[in-house]
């Protein structure tokens, strides 16, 4: 076989992996719901895809990879601009998707894995709104961050726009993917609301517990499976065995290393090790380690992954004292922690290993610190107020937020008219 067909394979497999994840994000959000609402957060997380793949076809991937100016893509929409006529590589592209050039194999596979992270920054936002947003409503938003919201972003550090001539980096998305998805989960919950019964009239949290707690844990353990994916993948080549095998070892490393953490600081804080932060904590170490995967050593993603380990927690508790309602924690989990890990290549990232300056840590001074704070806050801020405003326009016209006999009832019967546990009694009483 030779180099490219391999080259091909290696990425067709990491984005089979990554489409994985999106059994793992179903299996997590639906166990951290009530029983009422499973089916309607599988079907979100069904339809997510869907949608992503139609419009990250139509117009995401050239809006983000597409030769255009700083701010987006212009050219390839539609894939209208030429024909695959090469075997190999797509020659007839070359001109079009100029960002992806350096990756030596055919168009489609470059579309297929990067098509996998679309869909898995558009789930992103399911579970900080999970239990109460209409089920049409929520399609509306999925068209929106799949075309227009998470290509824009991803043009400007991954397509050739004005944050990768910064010299931004973010190896496999902990901006680009993770805290895009999540400042769009922030932008979602503020403008739905908590759910009902969730906050007292002096402003305490009372626990809404989800339904499936080992449902969630089967859906961690895809996640951090698929994540070697994600990470690895994101080579487009096995070219570089060594490249490939550090960036593994530090995907585990965090993830390993934060779920430990967030165990202990729960302990300390609440007297009990919580499995469900504990579970979020692995989530966080790998969201974390997404950024920096390739520049920083072994012992660095761990220190990354401590971090994003005791960040989780206390972003969870923050988001619950400001009445911020977030089923999943997909804020503290995706948004957080995906700017932490952005800012981390500043900190601990090697010039050695490919980043333009050392990180602060190293001796590189403030350099890129300074450029990596810039990219995750840009993509951040676009991704939060342009969703804000999106949210905001469906409120007003279709509506965004179920009524208050169909959130007690359950959106399983209420959107979709079926339920999860058919033979089971369901109590509704909050």
């Amino acid at each position: 076989m030779n180099q490219v067909g391999i080259d091909t394979l290696w990425a067709l497999v990491a984005g089979f992996l990554v489409f994985f994840m999106q059994a793992g994000f179903a299996m997590v959000e639906a166990g951290f719901v009530r029983a009422k609402n499973a089916v309607n957060i599988i079907m979100k997380n069904l339809l997510d895809f869907s949608i992503a793949t139609i419009c990250f076809f139509a117009v995401g991937y050239g809006l983000m990879f597409g030769d255009g100016n700083g701010f987006m893509g212009i050219h390839g929409l539609w894939f209208l601009n030429g024909a695959d006529n090469s075997p190999a590589i797509g020659d007839a592209y070359r001109g079009v998707y100029s960002a992806l050039n350096w990756a030596g194999i055919p168009l489609f596979a470059k579309f297929f894995f990067e098509l996998v992270f679309a869909g898995t920054a558009a789930t992103i936002v399911s579970g900080a709104v999970a239990e109460r947003i209409k089920f049409s409503s929520y399609l509306i938003y999925t068209f929106i961050i799949s075309a227009v919201v998470y290509p824009i972003v991803g043009h400007w550090i991954w397509g050739g726009g004005f944050l990768a001539g910064m010299g931004v980096f973010d190896f496999a998305g902990s901006t680009v993917v993770h805290a895009v998805g999540g400042a769009a989960g922030l932008a979602g919950a503020i403008i739905l609301g908590p759910r009902i019964g969730k906050y007292n009239k002096d402003r305490s949290a009372n626990v809404i517990a989800g339904h499936n707690i080992p449902l969630a844990a089967l859906g961690v353990f895809i996640l951090w499976f698929g994540w070697f994916g994600f990470n690895p993948g994101s080579t487009l080549s096995v070219g570089d065995g060594v490249a490939i095998s550090l960036i593994s070892a530090n995907t585990n490393i965090a993830a390993a290393v934060a779920g430990l953490s967030a165990l202990i600081v729960t302990w300390i804080k609440f007297k009990k090790p919580d499995a469900s932060m504990a579970m979020n904590g692995v989530l966080a170490g790998l969201v974390a380690i997404t950024a920096p995967c390739a520049f920083v050593t072994p012992l660095s993603s761990a220190m990354i992954g401590l971090v994003a380990g005791v960040l989780v927690v206390f972003s969870v508790v923050f988001f619950d004292s400001i009445n911020i309602d977030d089923p999943v924690g997909a804020v503290s989990v995706h948004m957080v922690n995906g700017i932490w890990g952005t800012i981390s290549v500043g900190l601990f990232g090697l010039k050695s290993l490919g980043l333009s300056h050392d990180g602060l840590f190293n001796g590189g001074g403030f350099h890129q610190l300074m450029v990596q704070t810039i990219g995750t806050l840009s993509g951040v801020a676009f991704s939060f107020f342009f969703m804000l405003i999106v949210f905001k326009v469906i409120a007003a016209t279709v509506g965004l937020r179920v009524d208050r006999h169909e959130e007690l009832k359950g959106l399983d019967v209420g959107e979709h008219g079926m339920e999860a546990y058919s033979e089971f009694q369901i109590f509704t009483s909050k």
